[in-house]
């Protein structure tokens, strides 16, 4: 470390922030807070990016404003316990430890917490594109983002019932969707088989072209605002009256003003040292099958309603992303879901698609059993808290930046607040959480 910077020296660290985590979260808040004045410092064991946030399906999913599960998980568990390519999967070795987790999530299926969930996922995602569109406008990166919709696409003529109720559904919630023939669909994209009946068009959405560019893009930009990085693990964490100190698994001890906790599914221990309070955080594994040889294959991101994954264009070719996966962090990924959905695809196009040179990946989700993340201060400000978005956090990440840099000057006039960004946080408080 430079001996001239303050959180090493012992100098003062009143303006000096901390962001534990490199993935599309702690990059946006980074530089959020950057370009309001602090000096920020970014710290994760991986190089900037290369997290759940390399491998996402790259849909921004405003439309998803319905949490995780519903009460057919119940009816699902069986077969999550016995499949180990199915959609959504329960690693059996790790199910003593999910199963509290697991008992909440049940518990927060009742009308109340479960109609509390849809208020806050909505709440979130409506201003998420405009917070995008701030952000990437900041870094000249709007190419970045493709504003076309996406597809909700069904092949069986009984699943047209579902449709229809889920489209209702959605417009309860003042979410914006058309339904399309199946022949309107394939105007759209020509390359899909006969056997797309129709389907739902949500205008409101878009995608990214490549989720690496944009994490590299927010690196680049955040470092021009002065940001450094710091590749290292940080092991644990206390606070005190003059801040924050990180203890560190090859570095020295980081002193700090105040640390952004965002190392989402890694962010349970850390949170829990810094504040006492006992985080129920588990990880959906996801897995993607990238395909280089099929660039241009479809104009939007579509997803089938019946199986249950979603393929997304980019500039490096077609991503086929979607299933889940309750193992823990430690066991090892089981590749084969991630091929299964090259098989899935089969039959939604005319010609099979080309799986030449395709590379499988699985990162780590963080989710909590109400769907809601934690966007928090705590402390006295000391601690801030992002993390726990599961599959939106890249549709969340720029709105949560906007929360986050406003938090971190909550009773500090001399810092100009974010923009656009009155939302009540009372259903992303850490205390919900508390014994």
């Amino acid at each position: 470390m430079d001996s001239q910077d303050p959180a090493s020296s012992g100098a003062s660290t009143n303006r000096d922030i901390t962001i534990v985590g490199a993935g599309i979260i702690g990059l946006t808040c980074a530089l959020s807070l950057s370009r309001q004045g602090w000096r920020v410092r970014v710290l994760d064991k991986q190089a900037p990016g290369m997290g759940a946030s390399y491998g996402n399906a790259g849909h921004m999913a405003t439309e998803q404003v319905f949490p995780i599960a519903d009460a057919s998980i119940l009816m699902r568990l069986p077969k999550m316990l016995m499949d180990p390519t199915g959609p959504l999967r329960l690693d059996w070795r790790h199910f003593p430890k999910a199963l509290p987790w697991f008992a909440r999530l049940l518990w927060n299926l009742r009308s109340t917490p479960y109609q509390s969930s849809v208020a806050g996922l909505r709440a979130l995602n409506e201003p998420s594109l405009a917070a995008w569109r701030r952000l990437l406008d900041a870094i000249n990166g709007r190419h970045l983002m493709k504003e076309d919709g996406s597809f909700l696409v069904y092949e069986e003529e009984r699943s047209r019932e579902t449709i229809n109720a889920l489209q209702s559904r959605m417009a309860s919630q003042q979410v914006t969707s058309e339904y399309w023939q199946g022949d309107a669909i394939r105007d759209k994209a020509p390359q899909l088989s006969e056997r797309i009946q129709g389907g739902l068009f949500f205008p409101e959405t878009a995608h990214v072209v490549n989720p690496w560019q944009v994490t590299d893009a927010l690196t680049q930009a955040a470092k021009a605002h002065g940001v450094t990085f710091q590749q290292d693990e940080v092991v644990s964490g206390d606070v005190d009256a003059q801040g924050v100190s990180l203890r560190m698994a090859n570095s020295p001890t980081v002193r700090t003003g105040k640390v952004l906790v965002a190392c989402g599914a890694h962010s349970a221990a850390l949170t829990t040292a810094l504040t006492g309070i006992n985080v129920p955080l588990d990880t959906e594994r996801g897995y993607h099958l990238m395909l280089p040889r099929e660039r241009g294959r479809l104009p939007v991101a579509i997803t089938s309603l019946e199986r249950r994954f979603i393929m997304t264009p980019m500039d490096d070719g077609l991503r086929l992303a979607g299933t889940v996966e309750f193992a823990g962090l430690h066991r090892p990924p089981n590749m084969d879901r991630a091929w299964k959905l090259q098989r899935l695809s089969q039959g939604l196009f005319k010609d099979d698609l080309d799986i030449a040179d395709a590379s499988p990946w699985m990162g780590f989700r963080p989710s909590l059993p109400d769907s809601l993340p934690i966007i928090d201060s705590a402390k006295d400000g000391k601690v801030l808290l992002a993390f726990g978005h599961h599959h939106l956090g890249l549709t969340q990440a720029a709105v949560t930046a906007e929360l986050i840099a406003n938090l971190a000057i909550q009773g500090d006039s001399s810092v100009p607040s974010a923009p656009h960004t009155a939302l009540d946080l009372s259903s992303y408080r850490l205390h919900r959480f508390a014994a």
